[in-house]
Parts: C-alpha cells; structure tokens; sequence
C-alpha cells in the first residue's frame, strides 16, 4: 500500500470520525428528505420560508425564542425576502419593552426592524418555571445543534455532495412528526412524550403539530399556497429554522463555486507557464537535475 492511498484512507477516515452524533441511545434514523437548499448549488425557497416563518409564529413561538435573529434579516437577500413596509407592519405587531424614559420607567412600544425577534419569557428563570423546571431552547441555531450520523459508506459522498447540510433539517422535521403511540412495554414517565426520533424516545414536549391548525395564503383559485398538514408544517418551519442557523448560505455556496473556478483556472495557468518558461530555458527540468550517466 503506497503513500498516496494511505494519505486517503486516513482522510476518510477523519471525515467519519468529524460526523455528528446524537446522544447515546437515539432513536430511530431520521428519513432523508428533498431540500431546496441541499447540495452544492442549493437555495432557499422564498415562499417556503415566508410559510416557516407563519408556523414558526403561529405555533412554536409560544415557548421558543430565536434571540439572533432581528425583524430585519427578514427582508435581506437570501432569506424570506420580505419588503421592509411588510417587515414594518410586522415588527410592529409585537410590544417591546424599552426604556427608561424621562421619568426613569421602562416603557412599551411596538417593535421597529431594528429590534429582534421577542421572546416569549422575560428570562431564562421564567421560561424554565413555566416549563416544569426547564427552559425552552432557544431556535436560532437548532439545525446547527441537532444532526445524526449517516455512517459508512455514506459520509464519504456527503463531502462532495455537501449532503451533511441538511442532516440537522432532516432530524427537526423527523423530530415534529415522530410522536406517536409508544410501542407495548415502553413506560413513558408522567410529564413524557413518545417520539420515535428523540435519543431515549422520550421527550417533554408534547406534539404541537396538527392537520389544518395553520392556515396559509390563498391563491388566485382560492386554495392554500401548500398543503395544510403537520407533515408540510414540519418541513416549511424546518427551512425557515435552517435559514435563520445559516442565513448567508446562498452567498456562501455562491462565492466557494467561484473559489472553485478560479483554482481550477489558476491551476491551468500555473501549468502552462511553467511549460513556457522551461521550453524558454531549453530541456526537461526533470533531466537537467538528473543527467543520465554517460558509459
């Protein structure tokens, strides 16, 4: 076995031991799922993310924050796009505690873009008392936090297909819709939740996702711009999660194609420069440091 097949085997090797893992005793795989935004040349679905950000609002924004994010990042490129009066109204649908005033008092008043997006609790305190002692975690990065290893001989294709990308996508979504009836024999403790996907199948919080529970845009034929399932919810909530944890996505595949190019063309050049100048200087560069003996 020479030098160069050795070199590879241990860079595989290091790619799989680098792949995430969940927590001892996980559940079942999560299911790969299509994303728009999966691959080397993938991006995010405008429309999707504008549906995730309703789910997110609608549902899980009653306990969870996602305090890095700010009512702007809505309306930058790459993201749900919305126009900034749109992003206007919807900051200021929110009451944001500000202040103190003159008089020394804090104050409230609607939100502005520049603010982020509120949090359902004043502290972390408040939010694990109204949690049976725990507090909810913060969504900004959870598609960064939560992923699974896929295992041999698969991760060695993920580092060119860039794949991994939504290992932490598929595993959210699986997450929302694998509640169900745990299997005979299971004991669930009181205050528990059955769901396949969870390490240890067992989890406190209970299923928030239901068919028909969010309603979305109507089109011009007066039927929703997707469907209204908890399977569909699942996956628009999980985009729009994904965007919030890598919201330069886009621009970042966007400029490592261009890296790509530029080595490939500065690679080629290199080459043919150094052919032109040893055919300027006359004989194999390999020959002239190694003349061959002469009897």
């Amino acid at each position: 076995m020479n030098k160069i097949t050795l070199a590879i085997l241990a860079g595989l090797a290091a790619v799989g031991l680098a792949q995430p893992v969940l927590a001892a005793g996980a559940g079942e795989k999560p299911p790969s799922l299509p994303w728009t935004f999966d691959g080397p040349f993938g991006s995010f679905d405008r429309a999707q993310l504008q549906r995730g950000l309703k789910v997110y609002r609608e549902v899980c924004a009653s306990c969870h924050g996602m305090n890095k994010i700010y009512f702007r990042n809505l309306s930058q490129p790459g993201g749900p796009e919305f126009t900034p009066g749109q992003v206007q109204a919807l900051a200021a649908e929110y009451k944001i505690k500000d202040g103190p005033n003159e008089t020394g008092e804090m104050f409230e008043r609607p939100g502005r873009p520049a603010d982020r997006l509120p949090s359902p609790f004043p502290n972390e305190q408040a939010a694990a008392a109204a949690n049976g002692g725990k507090a909810p975690p913060d969504l900004s990065v959870m598609t960064k936090a939560r992923s699974y290893q896929r295992g041999f001989p698969y991760f060695i294709f993920d580092v060119f297909t860039q794949t991994s990308e939504a290992l932490g996508p598929n595993y959210v979504a699986a997450f929302l819709k694998g509640y169900e009836d745990p299997p005979a024999g299971f004991q669930v403790p009181e205050g528990g939740h059955y769901n396949k996907y969870y390490p240890g199948n067992v989890v406190a919080m209970p299923n928030v996702l239901n068919d028909g529970q969010v309603e979305y845009p109507k089109g011009a034929d007066g039927r929703p711009s997707a469907p209204e399932t908890k399977v569909q919810y699942a996956k628009d909530v999980t985009a729009f999660l994904h965007w919030a944890a890598e919201p330069h996505l886009e621009q970042r595949k966007r400029l490592g194609f261009q890296v790509m190019v530029f080595l490939i063309v500065f690679a080629g050049l290199l080459y043919f420069t150094k052919k032109k100048i040893w055919s300027d200087v006359g004989g194999d560069p390999v020959a002239m440091h190694h003349p061959k003996q002469s009897h």
